[in-house]
């Protein structure tokens, strides 16, 4: 499996610590069969984003961690206006390890109309957004019509795996299962924060998949998709999202 979507820097984020936590992390993503992880520190106010150290970080790491598993460098790139004039002067700086992705994060808070606009943006600069985790979004779990739109528009949808397992509350689980019923999943990855609670696994969530809709979407969403974007790729696994009303629930 590959994971495009962890905190396990030490001491950059809100994610790992310590040099410790992050072996600790890494060596946990492979025992659960992960073979390739992408580092992707905060990108924000508060966390400034600095290639080159972080690129030195995810180096240090790699020998730490031999050949358990391979490391590359991305960002949780927050979609803020400051972030979208520097992304859009130099794209490659939050890239996927140079790819054509990148991960974009969208405020829990506040969700502006011209979104789409940036998505199309980002796309003329030859970037395609990844939009992290929308079913965890509060904004976005009621409306997640929006997500289907940006789908169609060509954006990839990631969504945590443990968003299926429970994790995240019933809302959640509803929300990302609802994504995946109307083909608006493309990549499952951990945001794995630690080794407690946001840990970095995957197998449970390709396993609830598999359940929901079959073996082969749950090999693409882990494997096919997150691959192709660490490769640069076009994904092999993009059916046309389905349009549909979601019908909003109670619970947690």
């Amino acid at each position: 499996m590959v994971d495009i979507h962890s905190h396990i820097l030490p001491e950059v984020d809100d994610g790992s610590k310590s040099w410790e936590m992050s072996v600790a992390m890494c060596r946990m993503a492979a025992a659960d069969g992960i073979t390739h992880q992408v580092a992707t520190p905060h990108a924000n106010d508060r966390y400034p984003y600095d290639r080159a150290y972080l690129q030195g970080l995810v180096a240090h790491l790699q020998q730490l961690v031999g050949d358990a598993l391979t490391l590359s460098l991305g960002c949780d790139f927050h979609l803020s206006y400051d972030n979208l004039q520097d992304v859009l002067a130099n794209p490659a700086r939050y890239s996927i390890e140079g790819s054509r992705y990148m991960l974009v994060e969208l405020s829990n808070y506040s969700i502006p109309q011209q979104t789409t606009d940036c998505f199309l943006k980002l796309g003329d600069r030859g970037i395609t957004a990844v939009i992290t985790h929308p079913e965890r979004n509060p904004i976005l779990r009621e409306n997640l019509q929006r997500v289907v739109e940006w789908a169609e528009q060509g954006c990839v949808i990631q969504v945590t795996g443990s968003s299926f397992t429970g994790f995240w509350g019933e809302r959640t689980r509803r929300a990302a299962h609802w994504l995946l019923e109307h083909d608006a999943v493309h990549v499952l990855a951990t945001d794995a924060h630690d080794t407690e609670k946001r840990v970095p696994v995957l197998s449970t969530a390709r396993g609830a998949v598999a359940e929901i809709c079959s073996e082969e979407v749950a090999e693409a969403l882990v494997e096919a998709n997150p691959r192709a974007i660490i490769q640069s790729q076009p994904l092999p696994y993009f059916p046309r999202p389905v349009l549909g009303s979601y019908r909003k629930t109670s619970g947690t």
